[in-house]
């Protein structure tokens, strides 16, 4: 099983600093953080990352997160999609990712729809099952071939200089996808292309992940979700990281160090000042105050959190990010039987598995959470993590059988926890697993198991979590809502920031941002992280 540093501190490289300056000091030891000082380290640049946490990673961790059980859960985020395989190649990561072949289950009373990414003839019937006819599966189709065509065409500028909105729309190279994706809000092509209720909101729901939004929002927010939720790797797969999500930030963390990277943990940045040339880093230790010189920053936090940092305020309008999300971890003595027995728990639950994720009950989710009230059938999507990669589970706790389910529900805004999380938390909870149930055969805490003081095998985070342990702004995942991948000419668009050739210019001329905040950010991608070296290995260093 994979070995990981996140259960302990990081003492590896928390001596105390020895003075002097670096030529770019990193804030924050996420995943992006930490591709961007191993692209920095191995082009030779002296880097020094400083992480708050006692270890490396933020939100994309590994975490034996039950006592006494030796399974090691992806605790935050867990599938992964928009990381370039150039970054891992480039950075000689040893990490590697697993198809899974089963994309999505979504059932209905006793039935239901899987979707076989590996056999056409399958799947085709299974839309034939559930609507009695071909129509929605040729719909289907339509759109996700329209939706691949895009993908290779836009994935591969992730990591090229921001192109402009014009430029973006040429490549694509299709005017009326273009219209689809980038001009009218989502809902419009679902209900024109989609006629059942289901398949409608199984397409939806990618429009929804950590975005509060919906179907016909005139921002166009749900559009941009929804456009990195298909274009990854080219091909919109997303894909089990093996070893868990650790195992990507440890690699990163190795990879770093060894180009010369100087990481140091339990090191909490208050403040940053820069005046375009050269810059200065406070940060808080065990050992006391310290600052320290730096050519470059690059900041792996939110563009909230930056303003704070540069002693500013976020600028007008840019209020505090909200997230939208519940996450479940649960381990099983074994997966739930399904009502729908036509259906093996093994692929249900190795593919995307929606619950209470129709068109209508999005929407009515959505309605009654931006009302200020827990939606009454809260929607979320779970996947099995271990049927696809088992080497995250001791070797005695796979022979037994037992599973990891990981649970992600839409709708959850920061705003109904703020009077009392832990109630809040605990009904949605509850209203959520109740949801589960219904479509199960036997209640899924029958098949939870128990840690070695005999409690259940499951914990849940709300956005208030994320905020607390991870530092995330309002828990949001992306640490802002997501922004198109490309710059307006006119800086009409929705990034109005300095933004840069790389898109993660913060109007600082020497202080970046390097993670999902960035332009092209949000994900497990590692893109920020890469955009921000760039752009700073861009500059020469005598200046």
């Amino acid at each position: 099983m994979h070995a990981s540093s996140h259960d302990a501190p990081d003492t590896r490289a928390a001596a105390p600093d020895t003075g002097g300056g670096y030529d770019a000091v990193i804030v924050g030891g996420g995943h992006n953080g930490l591709v961007a000082a191993a692209y920095l380290a191995r082009a030779g640049r002296r880097v020094l990352l400083l992480e708050r946490l006692p270890a490396t990673g933020g939100a994309a961790v590994s975490t034996r997160a039950f006592a006494g059980v030796d399974a090691r859960l992806s605790r935050y985020s867990y599938l992964v999609s928009l990381l370039p395989a150039k970054i891992v190649d480039e950075l000689g990561l040893r990490f590697a990712v697993r198809r899974r072949r089963i994309s999505s289950y979504t059932p209905q009373g006793d039935g239901g729809l899987l979707v076989d990414a590996g056999d056409q003839g399958r799947t085709r019937e299974q839309f034939a099952r559930l609507t009695g006819s071909d129509r929605e599966y040729d719909a289907w189709r339509r759109f996700y071939g329209m939706t691949g065509q895009v993908a290779e065409r836009v994935f591969p500028t992730l990591t090229e200089p921001l192109p402009t909105r014009a430029e973006l729309r040429d490549r694509i190279g299709d005017p009326a996808a273009w219209a689809v994706l980038f001009e009218r809000p989502l809902g419009e092509t679902v209900e024109a292309e989609f006629a059942d209720d289901l398949v409608r909101g199984v397409v939806l729901t990618d429009a929804l992940i950590g975005t509060f939004s919906h179907a016909h929002d005139p921002s166009l927010r749900q559009n941009r979700c929804f456009l990195y939720h298909v274009i990854g790797g080219g091909t919109g797969d997303w894909d089990v990281p093996i070893g868990g999500m650790g195992a990507f930030t440890d690699a990163l963390a190795d990879a770093a160090r060894a180009a010369g990277a100087r990481i140091v943990t339990g090191a909490e940045v208050t403040a940053i000042a820069a005046d375009g040339r050269t810059a200065e880093v406070t940060y808080e230790t065990g050992a006391g105050t310290r600052t320290v010189g730096a050519r470059d920053v690059l900041v792996n936090a939110a563009p909230y959190t930056l303003a704070r940092l540069l002693g500013g305020e976020p600028a007008a309008g840019a209020g505090k990010p909200e997230g939208a999300q519940l996450k479940v971890n649960m381990l099983l003595r074994r997966l739930p039987r399904l009502r729908d027995t036509a259906v093996d728990p093994r692929e249900a639950f190795a593919g995307t598995f929606h619950v209470a994720e129709s068109y209508r009950q999005l929407e009515s989710a959505y309605q009654q959470a931006a009302a200020g009230r827990l939606p009454d059938a809260p929607p979320s999507e779970i996947y099995c993590h271990s049927l696809t990669d088992p080497s995250i589970l001791s070797p005695e706790l796979a022979a037994r059988g037992v599973h990891t389910l990981t649970l992600f529900g839409l709708h959850a805004p920061a705003r109904l926890f703020e009077q009392d999380p832990g109630a809040a938390k605990d009904a949605l909870l509850a209203a959520t697993l109740a949801e589960l149930d219904a479509v199960l055969a036997e209640p899924i805490a029958d098949c939870l198991a128990l840690d070695a003081d005999g409690r259940p095998c499951l914990e849940a985070k709300s956005p208030a979590d994320l905020e607390r342990e991870v530092g995330l702004p309002g828990g949001h995942i992306f640490h802002r809502d997501l922004s198109w991948p490309y710059r307006d000419e006119d800086g009409a668009g929705d990034v109005t920031q300095a933004t840069g050739r790389w898109g993660v210019g913060t109007g600082c001329a020497n202080v970046y941002l390097c993670g999902a905040g960035a332009v092209r950010g949000g994900g497990v991608s590692g893109v920020p992280g890469h955009n921000a070296a760039m752009a700073v290995l861009e500059r020469p260093v005598n200046r």
